[in-house]
């Protein structure tokens, strides 16, 4: 019995811990020069995919901004509600293959996706163009 209760414990205490270190949910980015919040984004999945979508530009002035610039579907969309963040697949603890769209200019990066491996609560967010990269870190929105 002591056993059983023991590896229930140890079951239950490895989901949550499991749970508690994935990419899904709110993060906050952040402007790298003022250190502001600038949005809150939402990653989730879908059909096997991971998006991103913005759910929150916290200045009010920019809150109805269009993405203008962007192409297809996506072109002349509020950027509040826009998924910016599209098609990333899991490979081993990152997700890549991805898109993720400037919304600013409407230029399209291929991406990858990753929890920080010191921190879980900081995602790792890199766009590419060519052999160049920049890469941002978003907080976990904590509620």
């Amino acid at each position: 019995m002591k056993n059983w209760l023991l590896s229930i414990s140890f079951g239950l205490l490895s989901c949550f811990y499991s749970n508690a270190q994935d990419i899904f949910g709110k993060w906050e980015t952040y402007n790298r020069h003022t250190g502001e919040v600038r949005s809150i984004v939402e990653v989730f999945q879908k059909n096997g995919k991971v998006y991103g979508k913005v759910l929150r530009i916290m200045d009010k002035e920019d809150r109805d901004n269009l993405c203008t610039e962007c192409e297809g579907d996506d072109k002349n969309k509020k950027i509040e509600g826009l998924v910016l963040m599209k098609n990333y697949e899991k490979d081993g603890e990152e997700y890549v293959d991805g898109t993720i769209t400037n919304p600013n200019d409407g230029k399209v990066y291929r991406s990858k996706i990753w929890l920080d491996e010191n921190d879980p609560n900081i995602l790792n967010v890199r766009g590419y163009i060519g052999f160049f990269y920049k890469t941002m870190e978003w907080e976990r929105m904590t509620e």
